[in-house]
């Protein structure tokens, strides 16, 4: 047995970390992460507080907006924070809700001063203000305003008296802290999209966005609620059927609202929320609303005969196959699984999403009879399309293409074996792959070129998607399988790395990866193993090739060209990875202690999918519009 000195452990050891210490101390546990993630949680959590005083129908405004200083403020028309002296504190109910972890209206019986929250963890306003250089928060309530200001958490003046109103709500004015955060930049797009969903899920209310670095200003109002949410996430799409399929009934104090709408595509795009929580990871609502929508479906196509006997009952990849659904539950006392509230736990919430929508769609599948049938009609088609999948898998299962016994002849494998420690480059053509596989490091860096441009997969079913030489060798190559077969703890590299030319061609090769490895491998995203790789676009070279740097961008262009004066010089401009030579190409796009690679991450799910429906789908015109909207920002465009 070991020996433990006790005296190296005594009670002098074990620290308390007092008031908001512990947020600053571990602000991973409380916001998931300090990089851009967690700063627009903090963001979130603010404009959640103002979206319960909707939900509790005492405000209908709520304005954001990132000041030109770095810092951000939201306003709202709710009832206001309470000033007066809280009992068991002896302070202003303000700072106790500021300062103290679990605090807030959101308590209590049926949840206190708010019948449904998504605020529930009670630390949003604390957490905000621990995590700020600057706070200051400004009540407007009983005729007066009230102002307190905050530093790192802490007051450093009393609440005060400022001026008089007519007004009734908060405004929270908060500056991210740089001393905890790795990027105190907010992303106005990140926000917006975030503001207009919230928007959707809350009919009628206001939202009011304005960036005073660029002069953008938004305003979000639906009256249409969930169904004009439906209405936006199929518009770049072509809908089989105009109705909007809505259903919404209140069981024991808890709302089911459902809106849902087909199109000729082959992508789900269900979307969950649970108190205006995105529920990215689903949980008991979604599983409720699954189980629903095929045994419906299946009961009425037996029904009404579109299903024969012969046939067997779809599945629910089945009907869901070009699926657009918004399901939203508002409850008292939602159980979210962590701080960031990714999924819903509760296990009654499963039985009842199950019986609104059940009854609820059959009632209008029923009244619909042409609409039923056209989406059993997809359904049918689908079941087709997955037994075709099915023979597909099974073939290439013969001949070892996707169950790794068999990689792929063209792919240079790393000699690690521990998938944590290896990378793999996937690179645009077999020029560019040969130079990589000579530069790389070949003990944790594996390559492999690919030739020409992969399927578009927005366009296609998995069967299709399998008879694609180039996809076959990379799913082989990464390991996990696809579709059904999926397992993540199967990926043989925990670093795949998107290496493409800086042109035209190489942002399409780029764009038709990630809309592969977003539409099919989600959870490679998800687990922050895809990579997108920075290769300059510039070389600047001294003294006859005696001195080099390389530049990323034109701003880094600009810092060389104005150190090195006046100096004589050559500059080449990089289009492709073959004009650099093996070691150029280690040195300044594989090396580890060098490169600069991009984490490609899913903050914004919603927006993912509408880019990639946009820039992928079938639909001419809101590509169009989005060239139009966005062509000013283009730069290094290849004529």
């Amino acid at each position: 047995m070991t020996k433990f000195n006790s005296e190296n452990y005594g009670a002098d050891k074990i620290q308390v970390l007092e008031g908001l210490e512990a947020v600053r101390k571990r602000p991973g546990m409380y916001i998931g992460n300090t990089s851009s993630g967690g700063l627009h949680h903090l963001v979130f959590e603010l404009v959640h507080n103002s979206i319960d005083e909707a939900m509790a129908g005492v405000c209908d405004k709520i304005d954001v907006v990132i000041k030109s200083d770095g810092s951000l403020e939201t306003t709202d028309n709710g009832r206001g924070i309470p000033v007066e002296i809280h009992p068991k504190t002896g302070k202003s109910t303000l700072e106790v809700v500021l300062t103290l972890l679990h605090a807030g209206g959101k308590f209590g019986a049926q949840g206190g001063a708010y019948k449904t929250s998504g605020g529930l963890h009670g630390v949003g306003l604390a957490v905000v203000n621990a995590l700020s250089e600057e706070l200051i928060a400004e009540v407007y309530r009983d005729g007066k305003v009230f102002r307190q200001v905050y530093e790192e958490g802490k007051p450093i003046t009393p609440v005060e008296v400022v001026g008089e109103t007519q007004l009734n709500g908060t405004k929270i004015i908060f500056k991210p802290d740089p001393k905890i955060f790795e990027t105190v930049e907010f992303n106005g797009e990140l926000i917006w999209h975030r503001l207009r969903e919230l928007a959707f899920l809350n009919k009628g209310v206001k939202i009011i966005f304005k960036d005073e670095r660029n002069g953008q200003s938004l305003e979000f109002q639906y009256d249409g609620g969930i169904v004009a949410f439906v209405e936006h996430l199929n518009r770049n799409k072509t809908p089989i059927h105009k109705e909007i399929i809505y259903i919404q009934k209140s069981v024991d104090n808890i709302n089911v609202e459902v809106a849902m709408a087909y199109n000729d595509g082959y992508i789900d795009t269900t979307f969950t929320y649970a108190n205006n929580i995105n529920t990215g990871e689903g949980g008991t609502h979604l599983s409720g609303f699954r189980a629903a929508l095929t045994r419906t479906l299946n009961d009425y196509g037996r029904k009404s005969g579109i299903i024969k006997e012969n046939q067997e009952n779809l599945s629910g990849d089945d009907v869901r196959e070009g699926l657009v659904a918004v399901l939203k539950v508002d409850l008292p006392n939602p159980q979210f699984e962590g701080q960031t509230k990714a999924k819903l736990g509760n296990s009654e919430i499963k039985g009842i999403v199950d019986s609104v929508v059940s009854e609820g769609l059959m009632e209008f599948l029923e009244m619909n009879s042409q609409i039923g049938k056209k989406i059993l009609d997809k359904g049918i088609s689908a079941a087709r399309a997955r037994e075709a999948a099915r023979k597909a898998r099974d073939l290439t299962r013969r001949k070892n293409a996707l169950d790794g016994a068999s990689l792929p002849g063209k792919l240079a494998d790393c000699t690690l074996t521990d998938p944590s420690l290896c990378e793999i480059y996937i690179v645009e053509g077999d020029s560019a792959g040969g130079t990589a596989k000579q530069g790389r490091d070949r003990s944790f860096q594996a390559i492999l070129p690919l030739r020409g441009k992969i399927l578009n997969v927005e366009k296609a079913r998995l069967h299709r998607i399998l008879s694609n030489a180039e996809i076959r060798a990379m799913i082989t190559a990464i390991g996990t399988g696809i579709g059904e077969d999926f397992d993540v703890t199967k990926a043989r590299y925990h670093r795949i790395i998107i290496m493409t030319d800086a042109d035209f061609d190489g942002s399409h090769i780029r764009t038709l990866l990630l809309t592969f490895f977003y539409r099919f491998m989600p959870q490679l995203i998800e687990n922050g193993f895809i990579y997108i790789a920075q290769p300059p676009l510039y070389k600047v070279e001294l003294s006859r090739g005696k001195e080099e740097y390389y530049a990323y961008d034109d701003k880094e262009l600009e810092e060389i060209l104005g150190r090195i004066g006046r100096k004589n010089f050559v500059l080449q401009r990089y289009k492709g990875l073959g004009e650099m030579n093996a070691e150029q190409l280690w040195e300044t796009t594989m090396n580890p202690g060098t490169r600069t690679i991009l984490q490609v991450t899913l903050e914004d799910a919603m927006a993912a999918d509408e880019i990639f429906s946009i820039l992928m789908g079938d639909k001419v015109e809101p590509r169009r519009e989005f060239i139009q909207q966005h062509a000013k920002e283009v730069v290094n465009l290849d004529i």
